[in-house]
């Protein structure tokens, strides 16, 4: 029987990636997606498409029925309410589907510091792998470092002033980072390996990267002086808020935790290739003024 690979977040980066590598290699995807008119190009280069939320945990269970493998992912909440009810509820239908729809192994993307003991945004993944760590189906945990795409926020204040307001800091302190194809590329390498019970993966770039060599890239790709201002901390509530955020506590958290430390990886990360020039380069490219 052919195996069927089971793709969630085709339509962004990641999945998208993890799609086109499987693809390259001639295997059969099923592309997981919310909105079926967003994968019409998927479907035209011979993907089954599904639809199914991942808090609809019937329409989750019927995507991952059959499938040789799974990648799991869930959309983003920048703005959690307290004690993360969101995650939460994701975290019950994923486990739920997953039990129910029993697909061969599970390729679930997580994220550094899923591991860290104090709360802070990125806890929204804590609450999914401990609802996923003794499911009946094998697991790996994918842990990518800090998205090297991140940047793209900054590239109109990189552009435009040169000036980029940076909340990590100090700036000199190098950090794990990965871009999203090195991600989508190791999850489909995992996808198709064999493992039993749970196991987790961390996953960098090739070099750790400060705010300050993070500027030196962004003024080589746009051949202009770029430089980091560290935003004091206490300025970031009110600017959190001016945003538009309404409990904007856990992302200061996970802010802390990187400049301080506590969230970072407690072993050997994998290495992926790209280098964040490259993604600057792709990154500044596709913002463009026309």
């Amino acid at each position: 029987m052919t195996s069927t690979y089971a793709v969630m977040g085709i339509t962004g980066n990641v999945g998208g990636q993890v799609a086109n590598v499987l693809l390259s290699q001639g295997k059969r995807v099923r592309a997981v997606v919310r909105d079926r008119s967003k994968a019409r190009a998927w479907e035209l280069r011979g993907c089954e498409v599904v639809v199914a939320d991942v808090g609809d945990a019937d329409a989750l269970t019927a995507a991952l029925i059959g499938a040789t493998a799974a990648f799991i992912m869930v959309p983003p909440v920048f703005d959690p309410l307290p004690e993360f009810p969101e995650a939460q509820r994701m975290a019950k239908s994923i486990r739920s589907a997953v039990d129910r729809g029993h697909p061969g192994r599970v390729v679930y993307m997580s994220t550094i510091g899923a591991d860290a003991t104090q709360v802070n945004l990125l806890t929204q993944h804590t609450i999914i792998e401990a609802a996923l760590s003794n499911a009946s189906v094998p697991i790996t945990f994918l842990r990518p470092a800090w998205f090297m795409e991140n940047f793209l926020w900054d590239v109109p204040a990189a552009r435009g002033t040169g000036v980029i307001p940076s909340f990590l800091q100090p700036l000199d302190k190098p950090l794990p980072m990965v871009a999203t194809a090195d991600i989508g590329t190791v999850a489909a390498r995992i996808m198709q390996e064999q493992w039993h019970g749970l196991r987790t993966v961390d996953l960098e770039g090739p070099e750790r990267v400060s705010p300050n060599m993070a500027a030196v890239a962004f003024a080589k790709v746009l051949r202009r002086s770029v430089k980091m201002d560290a935003v004091p901390r206490t300025e970031w509530e009110a600017l959190f808020r001016s945003q538009g955020m309404k409990n904007p506590a856990p992302r200061m958290r996970m802010l802390d935790g990187f400049n301080e430390g506590w969230i970072n990886f407690e072993r050997s990360a994998v290495k992926g290739p790209t280098r964040l020039e490259t993604v600057l380069e792709a990154l500044v490219a596709s913002t463009e003024p026309s």
